[in-house]
């Protein structure tokens, strides 16, 4: 699959923008701040309903306007042509159309378009807290299986609410009141986090293992063989080996939920659950945060992201590879090397600052950013 084209108003810093595509490589280059980020942005955006930049949907709508709109044009791999268009509403609901009918809800249109973006943020992958590493999989398992969007929103439903009753029991036991109303509907959303949690935690030690030696692989490509690179999951659970079944898990977590009420309600959280989760990154038999260098961080990190490629291309159809502002980070080794490995990709989006850090093996199509405009060179 490939854009074929994007339309954007009031889209960050956009009034309005209409930029034509076609497969092979195309480079978006001005100076930083002209805009350039923004383009890439709001086609990933498409894929996966969200910004690999910010955590929330106000700084994408254009200072003074009441809401954005993407509008992407898409060729399938069954060529055919779909239209996804996002009407981005801060503080109130966000609206989708596909091929200008609407859809129920925004998540509907997932699926139809798939992208693995690089970016300089993915550095956080490998020296970031645990959520950067969860965020990654679970984008993933929902670029994989739209579904997963779903499961996704109801075990953050479930976790909300329970943390919220947990507090609430927890302020009353320390003020010497009863917390017996709390604790019996605790029960009931305990089911819920079992049910919810123990299918998400499945579906990411299934894609963990999936990713294992493709990350390995791309790591020995990128680096050139210099490391062993490892995931391994780190629950807040017990797990046990050959224990990956959805109903082997919730009995797991039921039990670690019983076991630390007592925790929970001293400190008025959800302690159990995948939202607790990490996967550890190791390079040997070190683990990558803390002990590796800033260039085989890198690695990894690209190791990641072209892992990412790897599995959605072998499910069928070739995502768009969205590269921002990458090869001005790397040394010349790392830059070469990475344009070798996506250059034969359908479709390559790569933003620079200056036309000579995108690299010899990736020519095609330019486009000159800056002054609000997007201009085909």
């Amino acid at each position: 699959m490939f854009v074929t084209a994007l339309g954007l108003i009031d889209f960050r810093s956009y009034h309005q923008a209409e930029v034509q595509l076609e497969p092979g490589v195309t480079a978006f280059v001005g100076p930083n701040g002209q805009g350039k980020t923004n383009l890439v942005e709001a086609i990933h955006y498409t894929a996966t309903l969200g910004s690999h930049r910010v955590a929330n949907d106000a700084p994408l709508v254009r200072a003074g306007a009441p809401r954005a709109i993407v509008r992407t044009e898409i060729r399938s791999d069954q060529e055919r042509d779909l239209v996804v268009e996002l009407e981005i509403n801060p503080g109130r609901a966000n609206r989708a159309r596909l091929n200008r009918s609407p859809v129920p809800r925004p998540r509907e249109v997932l699926g139809f378009l798939r992208t693995v973006l690089f970016a300089p943020e993915d550095l956080a992958l490998v020296k970031g807290d645990p959520s950067e590493r969860r965020r990654f999989l679970d984008e993933l398992l929902t670029l994989r299986s739209p579904r997963f969007a779903g499961v996704r929103s109801d075990y953050e439903r479930v976790l909300k609410q329970r943390n919220s009753l947990l507090k609430s029991a927890s302020i009353a036991r320390r003020q010497g009141r009863s917390a017996d109303a709390q604790l019996r509907t605790l029960e009931v959303w305990d089911d819920n986090l079992v049910k919810t949690g123990s299918e998400l935690l499945a579906a990411r030690l299934d894609l963990l293992e999936s990713l294992r030696p493709l990350v390995s692989g791309s790591y020995d490509a990128v680096a050139r063989g210099k490391g062993d690179a490892r995931l391994e999951y780190k629950s807040s659970v017990p797990l046990e080996p050959g224990v990956s079944s959805r109903e082997q898990l919730g009995e797991i977590i039921k039990a670690t939920v019983l076991a630390r009420r007592g925790d929970e309600l001293d400190r008025g959280v959800s302690l159990v659950g995948p939202h607790r989760d990490d996967v550890v990154l190791g390079l040997g038999d070190l683990p990558a945060k803390g002990y590796a260098s800033h260039g085989e961080s890198w690695s990894y990190a690209l190791a990641l992201r072209l892992a990412s490629y790897e599995l959605l291309r072998t499910d069928g159809g070739e995502p768009v590879l969205i590269l921002d502002d990458v090869f001005a980070e790397l040394d010349t080794s790392r830059r070469d090397r990475l344009a070798e490995l996506v250059a034969p990709a359908e479709q390559v989006l790569v933003t620079a600052a200056v036309g000579a850090d995108v690299p010899a093996e990736l020519s095609g199509a330019r486009f000159d950013v800056g002054n609000g405009s997007v201009q085909r060179a």
